[in-house]
């Protein structure tokens, strides 16, 4: 016998994830898949959704994901999305909105990168997410167990780092909007919550050595090392669960506590 209510599994829930070619998406997209879930696997790059979804049916059998290849940031490739879960599985019960892009955009970058890269990181990390909750809305609003949307943003929505302005004005950007919408949605049984994650080891950290990741998360990070995509889908996973009903407009750090460590 039980003596707790409130439920822990996602079996069955119907999920859309961006961003999901690589990285922190992928890991959320096998998790999900891992605990039951059935999964669209949405990201820009066809091949790394086949890749994907080939990794996720393998494993769980045909059914368990769809893939659906395109640019959040185009009307029209949003709609495909939304479409895809739709038609296969009759509607939407989670939404994690984790594509992004880092671009330089430096206040000393000449005038045509800076506002190419500040426009395309505010579309994609910022104008995107609003867009894929309003167009996913109709059907989270029907979630048999109340939908849940999780933003992610990261702890560049709490500290800054010079060069990337566009990218840390998004973060700070997907905070306020992830609060902004739980005040709205939450009288309809919809929370919406945002993690914010530190050094984590993605493609968009690729570019850094070995070496140069060891010292600085030995000198920034108590926990002296980087994260992993998948410590990063775990917590998306946790403010997803039924059980997790009562966490609305919350922004949880995933850093390794590098964000509150002064000196």
């Amino acid at each position: 016998m039980r003596l707790s209510t409130l439920s822990r599994s996602v079996q069955g829930a119907r999920v859309v994830v961006t961003g999901a070619g690589s990285g922190m998406g992928r890991a959320t997209a096998h998790l999900f898949a891992d605990e039951g879930a059935k999964v669209v696997v949405a990201d820009r790059n066809p091949e790394t959704v086949q890749f994907v979804v080939d990794e996720i049916t393998t494993a769980h059998g045909p059914g368990s994901a769809l893939g659906c290849s395109g640019d959040v940031s185009q009307p029209s490739d949003r709609l495909a999305i939304v479409h895809t879960i739709v038609e296969a599985w009759g509607g939407i019960d989670v939404l994690v909105n984790n594509a992004g892009v880092s671009l330089v955009s430096s206040v000393f970058s000449d005038d045509e990168t800076f506002l190419s890269n500040w426009d395309q990181t505010i579309a994609i990390n910022v104008s995107a997410h609003a867009h894929m909750i309003r167009a996913s809305l109709p059907y989270l609003l029907k979630a048999p167990h109340g939908g849940r949307i999780v933003n992610i943003a990261s702890t560049e929505a709490i500290v800054a780092t010079g060069g990337i302005s566009a990218y840390t004005a998004s973060k700070h950007a997907v905070i306020g909007l992830t609060k902004s919408f739980a005040v709205e949605l939450g009288r309809h049984n919809i929370t919406i919550n945002a993690v914010c994650p530190g050094p984590i080891d993605t493609a968009m950290t690729a570019g850094i050595n070995d070496e140069a990741k060891e010292k600085y998360a030995k000198r920034k990070v108590p926990l002296r090392r980087y994260g992993t995509p998948e410590e990063v889908a775990h917590m998306t996973l946790n403010l997803c669960l039924p059980a997790s009903s009562f966490v609305n407009g919350a922004a949880v750090v995933v850093d390794g506590a590098m964000s509150v460590k002064h000196g």
